[in-house]
Formats: C-alpha cells, structure tokens, sequence
C-alpha cells in the first residue's frame, strides 16, 4: 500500500470532541478491564495451556501498523488447522466462546483507545495483508482510528460480504459526525447480545488471509 497523505478533518472541533470522549470513556473503563483482567486471565489458563493474550500486527490511521491486543479465545497454533467459520470451530476455547459472545475479548483494546492509536467507534483495524490490497477508494476507512465498534458491525457483521463492509466503512469515513458515533454506540449493546454474525466469514480473501495463519479484520477474529 502507498504512504497515504493525511488529510485535514472536515469537522475539527467534532473531532477533538471525539478524542476527549475516547480519553474520558477509556479512563472510566480502565478500572473495569484491570478488575476483570486477573479473573479473565485465570479462565484462560485453567481453560487451555497458552498465553493470557493473543497479539497481531493490525494496520491503523493513516496506515500506521501497531500491534493490536486481545484476550486469546482461541488453542495455540489455531492458525495451523483449520478455519474458524463457526461456533463450533474446535480451535476456539469453551472460555473462548463466552468472551467472544460477550466481547470481553476485545477489552484490551481499552488501552490502545487510552494511547490514541484506536477509537470506540471507527473500523476494524485489518491486517496488514488485507490493508495493503485496498483499492483508493477502500483505503479511505484508514482516514480514522479503528474502532471497537462501527457502522459496519452494527449493520450485519459478518454476515455481510467482506467488500460491502468496507463500503460501509468508507461510507462511515466519509459521513462522519459525532451523532453518528452516538447513534453507533447506541446500538452496538443489542447487537452484540443479539450474538448476530459472530462467526460467518464471507470472503475468500478472508479465508485465504486465515489459512495462511492471519486473522480477518472483525472484532470477533482472532487468530
């Protein structure tokens, strides 16, 4: 992928307010994730032998790689068999399953929002590999801190086709406001207790990108 130019927010007082409300909600939630950090790190040693947390190279704003964390839910060496197209993916921990139901997986990433390399609300951070085959046109959902959630997660997850979620995420980009963001927020609770689109992958990129022991750009991948 080209070294992307940055370009200047369309909206800079809303984006400030953006990044001052990730500051506050990630300092308010930090207490939370260091309560449940030594609880969630006891089920997952006593549940499987590995590492408390899984770690990949995630590409961020501006096309900008950082290392993205996240609770492991998942055997060590799942990249070596086969691919986790469901819930009844034998790879994935029986205390995998309730923290990818939950999202408690992607707690960690309190701390990525906390050093400003993610946001609560923005696209998925992909991986590399993924990010650097976009097209111009998909390589505007770069323009923005990924996020814990998005417009694409609220409107089908993985349900919908790997292309048509980034055009989500581009149009999110594009149509950005703070209501937005909120009216995301909002909705993001129902879908994940709905538990909608959790596990279907849609796209042979994506596949091809697991196969090869890389995860897909969704905040229920890992591994």
């Amino acid at each position: 992928m080209k070294k992307m130019v940055k370009i200047k927010s369309k909206h800079p007082v809303q984006a400030i307010i953006k990044r001052v409300f990730d500051l506050l909600l990630s300092l308010l939630i930090l207490p939370l994730f260091l309560l449940f950090l030594p609880i969630i790190a006891l089920l997952i040693k006593l549940d499987s032998t590995g590492p408390v947390f899984f770690r990949d190279e995630r590409m961020g704003r501006w096309g900008q790689p950082f290392k993205c964390w996240k609770f492991r839910t998942m055997v060590v060496n799942a990249d070596a068999r086969s691919l986790a197209l469901s819930a009844q993916d034998d790879r994935i921990t029986r205390v995998g399953q309730w923290l990818r139901k939950t999202s408690l997986d992607e707690l960690p990433q309190v701390i990525h929002i906390l050093l400003g390399k993610m946001s609560f609300v923005g696209p998925r951070p992909p991986i590399l590999c993924l990010a650097e085959a976009y097209t111009a046109h998909q390589a505007q959902r770069l323009q923005m801190r990924p996020g814990l959630t998005g417009w694409a997660q609220i409107s089908g997850r993985n349900i919908l086709p790997y292309e048509e979620r980034l055009e989500y995420d581009v149009w999110y980009v594009q149509n950005w406001t703070i209501l937005l963001d909120l009216k995301i927020l909002l909705k993001t609770p129902g879908v994940v207790l709905s538990q909608k689109g959790v596990y279907q992958m849609t796209s042979a990129a994506e596949k091809t990108a697991t196969s090869t022991g890389l995860s897909a750009s969704l905040p229920i991948s890992q591994e």
